[in-house]
């Protein structure tokens, strides 16, 4: 749990009454923009308030009329995801420049330039960015946000989201590491065990990723990989 002196307070009204949590102002806000957070990580303290400034504890028959629940770890998480969370402007812009990064690195990973084929470096979609102005909302996740700021990008930035499917084969000595790399990397759509041990397999990876999947797999198997892009 994070300290009481570091914690901010997370409220919503509801039922014409207010609840209240103490949380870390950093995790409350990776909780409320969609990442998976131990909510036991993200409270200072484990009651709910009416009003935690004064330390007036929320009744519990009040708790269950508004939550169904007085389970601190189940009411929690909703406070923090429908209610407001109070945040610095130093901690606003720490949160938007997170959440610009993760929109870069989305966009980065998902598309090409279809002149080229080739993912655009970061360097540039973050360039483009700020030439058109985009608006980051540090209180909304960042696979929410890529899909309008992807439409403002496009009149100066070509993009394309393609994938790849890749049929592949890994011998018996390499399938336990590199087995787990492309089942977390691409999605998989077919698998099969062959008779001397290997696994061969057919995944789904985005196209802007391709060159770093290839050279990951040739890595962990020491180029004893057999891959082929399927049309």
């Amino acid at each position: 749990m994070v300290k009481l002196e570091d914690a901010v307070i997370a409220r919503i009204s509801t039922i014409g009454t207010t609840f209240e949590v103490l949380v870390d102002p950093d995790l409350a806000m990776a909780l409320k923009g969609g990442e998976a957070v131990d909510i036991r990580n993200v409270l200072a303290s484990d009651k709910i308030f009416k009003d935690s400034k004064k330390g007036d504890a929320a009744a519990e028959e009040t708790i269950k009329k508004a939550f169904g629940t007085t389970d601190v770890f189940k009411v929690a998480p909703e406070i923090i995801r429908r209610g407001e969370v109070q945040v610095t402007t130093e901690q606003r812009r720490r949160m938007r420049e997170q959440r610009l990064k993760q929109v870069i690195a989305i966009i980065a990973k998902r598309a090409i330039n279809p002149q080229t084929g080739l993912p655009h470096p970061p360097a540039r979609i973050e360039s483009a960015l700020e030439e058109v102005r985009v608006h980051i909302d540090e209180f909304k996740g960042a696979e929410e946000q890529v899909t309008e700021i992807v439409k403002a990008l496009r009149p100066i930035l070509p993009l394309k989201f393609e994938m790849r499917r890749i049929a592949l084969k890994i011998p018996p000595n390499w399938v336990g590491k590199a087995q787990h790399f492309v089942r977390k990397f691409g999605k998989l759509q077919k698998e099969e065990w062959l008779n001397d041990g290997s696994w061969a397999a057919l995944v789904e990876i985005p196209a802007g990723v391709q060159m770093e999947f290839f050279e990951k797999l040739n890595d962990l198997t020491r180029g004893e990989v057999e891959t082929k892009v399927v049309e």
